[in-house]
């Protein structure tokens, strides 16, 4: 489905999100504009109320109020009896003075101007007695209005919308019932458009938003695309293809630039492994190569037994460089993957570092190398045989690519918390464009190539002290010299 993918699923919540805010917004502002209308409507009616009132007011008293009473005569009359008025009734039996309607009701010239009889969407009105009779009304009023409901006390009643028509009312002690009233059609009309008009900007706007978020979300998941797109062809075995970053400070261009850093490695690995499998192949062949032609020499005809021996000789010294190869690229496996074991023991270099001068002293006498020695007290953490066979190759090599008459300095020395051991020579030194390539693995330089030699030396030196935590460089120069520096850590 489509929704699986991110792009919609961000599309549909920021749509959502943005489709909620536009209506309430819309809502509000259509219902505060609504109440505005409605507010200035009522307000306009009360004030026409009130004259209603003023004018009830002002029309008189009751058609039937009883005349006030007569005072008390002292004459008698015909028949010798004081005359002391109408006879007093019981409060409670006195008739209601407002009871009946006003004589008559009219609005003077003030109020009149308030409501426009003439036009039938102005202001009217219409007055009601206690009995529930009109005593008055605007000839624009509408034929058939019902009369509030009474309050339970006088007093304003809640304006009320009847169809197109806003009305309010008030209701008088007496029992009177006074309701002016507009009609709102042209206010409704209005709201309409208003309502309309948000609806309409409210759509654009969200479609505006929802065409911009499509397009901001396609530029934003673009970088997944280029990610997976390369990383398909990497799988497909293109090791060249890398992602295309054209904005590298956003979270995905960080990624897209660790994802090329990685396929960087990767190809390279991918390529050094190509290349350790041709040289392995390469050094395998030629003792196997040297194996085959002897036998095959050997069973072509009949030989003398010193002949015989010198063919298995051959073979000897052949199948001995095969073990010496196999075993270098099982302990650099073993090292790769974490599985060679490693002591974690206090070394005393000095002791190291002069048993290996000790192995190596006969190959310096015999190729006339002279060794210096000066290693201070010193030690560190690791595994003392797989250091002293890091030291001795270092020493090796310093011998075997001397000149003559030449020397090879071992120093020792403490720093920033490590342990540091050189292994200087006066050769001819290396190449610079060999020196990048030296801890590679069957890489040797050209002059440097030496029958019987694999070419892994370096390179296990390197895998051993990398899984002892240290450090393994090399400075050089042609016709200077080389020096190796070893940094083993003191502690833990």
């Amino acid at each position: 489905m489509i929704f699986n993918s991110i792009r919609w699923r961000l599309q549909l919540w920021y749509g959502l999100l943005l489709l909620g805010v536009l209506a309430g917004f819309g809502l509000t502002a259509y219902e505060l504009q609504r109440g505005k209308q409605f507010r200035r409507t009522d307000d306009e009616l009360r004030r026409r109320v009130v004259e209603l009132g003023n004018a009830l007011r002002a029309n008189g008293p009751p058609r039937d109020r009883p005349p006030p009473r007569r005072p008390p005569r002292d004459r008698p009359d015909d028949e010798g009896q004081i005359d002391d008025g109408p006879p007093l009734r019981n409060p409670e039996e006195r008739p209601d003075p407002f009871s009946r309607p006003p004589r008559e009701f009219r609005l003077l010239p003030r109020q009149a101007s308030l409501f426009d009889e003439t036009d039938t969407s102005g202001f009217y009105y219409v007055v009601w007695s206690r009995t529930g009779a009109i005593i008055g009304r605007s000839t624009n009023a509408p034929a058939s209005i019902p009369m509030p409901e009474y309050p339970s006390t006088p007093g304003p009643i809640p304006p009320r919308l009847r169809g197109t028509f806003r009305e309010s009312s008030q209701s008088t002690p007496p029992g009177e019932i006074l309701l002016a009233g507009r009609s709102i059609a042209s206010d409704l009309d209005d709201l309409r458009r208003t309502g309309l008009t948000l609806a309409g900007a409210g759509g654009l706007i969200l479609l505006v938003s929802l065409t911009g978020g499509w397009w901001l979300a396609g530029r934003a998941i673009h970088p997944i695309n280029d990610i997976s797109a390369a990383a398909v062809k990497i799988a497909a075995g293109d090791l060249s293809q890398r992602i295309n970053l054209a904005d590298t400070e956003n979270e995905l261009g960080r990624l897209g630039a660790v994802l090329n850093s990685t396929f960087d490695r990767l190809a390279a690995a991918l390529e050094e492994q190509k290349q350790f499998t041709a040289d392995a192949a390469h050094e395998l062949r030629t003792p196997v190569s040297v194996v085959l032609t002897q036998t095959q020499t050997a069973l072509t005809r009949e030989r003398t037994a010193a002949e015989y021996r010198e063919t298995v000789e051959s073979c000897h010294r052949a199948a001995q460089r095969m073990r010496r190869l196999i075993e270098s690229l099982l302990a650099l496996a073993r090292l790769d993957a974490g599985q060679e074991p490693m002591k974690r023991e206090r070394v005393n270099l000095v002791t190291t570092t002069l048993d290996s001068t000790k192995l190596v002293q006969p190959l310096a006498d015999e190729r006339k190398v002279h060794i210096y020695y000066e290693v201070p007290p010193l030690e560190c953490i690791g595994d003392a045989e797989r250091i002293g066979q890091v030291i001795t190759n270092l020493l090796t090599n310093a011998v075997n690519y001397n000149v003559e008459n030449g020397e090879v300095r071992i120093a020792g020395e403490t720093k920033n918390g490590s342990a540091i051991i050189t292994v200087a020579d006066t050769g001819p030194g290396i190449p610079a464009e060999d020196l990048p390539h030296i801890f590679k693995r069957f890489y040797r330089a050209e002059k440097s190539r030496t029958a019987g030699r694999t070419g892994l030396g370096l390179s296990i030196s390197k895998a051993i002290i990398d899984a002892h935590g240290g450090a393994l460089d090399v400075i050089s120069e042609s016709g200077k010299g080389t020096t190796f520096t070893i940094r083993l850590p003191k502690s833990d």
